[in-house]
């Protein structure tokens, strides 16, 4: 049996409504729809949503989809109840975000600044110093692709560490050359 999947759900701060397989949800921060595969039973319990797989179903392939959907129902449900918030940090001489409308002008130290189109899922708020910057959204993987585009554009780098890195990332260090006598 799926060890995350046989754990119930909790949807006590999300309007949740069964038929069939799917899941309607809606919370404060959005709405949404879930679609199930055939071969699980879900049932609402007060404030406890419980995925199942009947004995005759059960092998490899369900039990890896059990946790799985688990898994992404709870992270759909969470998002629009309480959100997901991720903080990225720039780090270097003149790097620097700025929020402009709908589009995040970031100077990374390139001959030109870099435009980002900012999705309407996903708030972005940017410190005084236009280097920390705060995302926020009710989806989680959407939260994550952003984010990660956003690090890519100029990834840490070892030997002075400037880049851009999540707030609790740890980047190991590297000693630079040395001048041998």
């Amino acid at each position: 049996m799926s060890k995350i999947g046989r754990k119930p759900i909790d949807v006590s701060n999300v309007n949740v409504e069964i038929k069939g397989q799917t899941v309607h949800y809606k919370g404060s921060k959005g709405s949404g729809i879930y679609e199930l595969p055939v071969f699980f039973n879900i049932e609402l319990d007060g404030s406890k949503l419980k995925l199942t797989v009947p004995e005759n179903k059960l092998n490899r392939n369900t039990n890896e989809a059990w946790g799985m959907h688990r898994a992404l129902l709870a992270n759909a449900l969470k998002g629009v109840g309480e959100g997901f918030e991720k903080q990225l940090k720039i780090i270097g001489l003149g790097y620097k975000a700025v929020v402009s409308g709908n589009k995040v002008v970031l100077t990374l130290g390139y001959s030109h600044k870099i435009d980002l189109p900012l999705p309407k899922e996903v708030t972005l708020e940017v410190d005084k110093t236009g280097q920390l910057l705060t995302l926020k959204s009710h989806n989680k993987e959407l939260l994550g692709e952003y984010c990660d585009k956003i690090r890519s554009l100029r990834s840490p780098e070892p030997y002075k560490g400037t880049g851009i890195r999540y707030a609790n990332e740890e980047v190991a260090r590297k000693a630079g050359k040395t001048k041998t006598t």
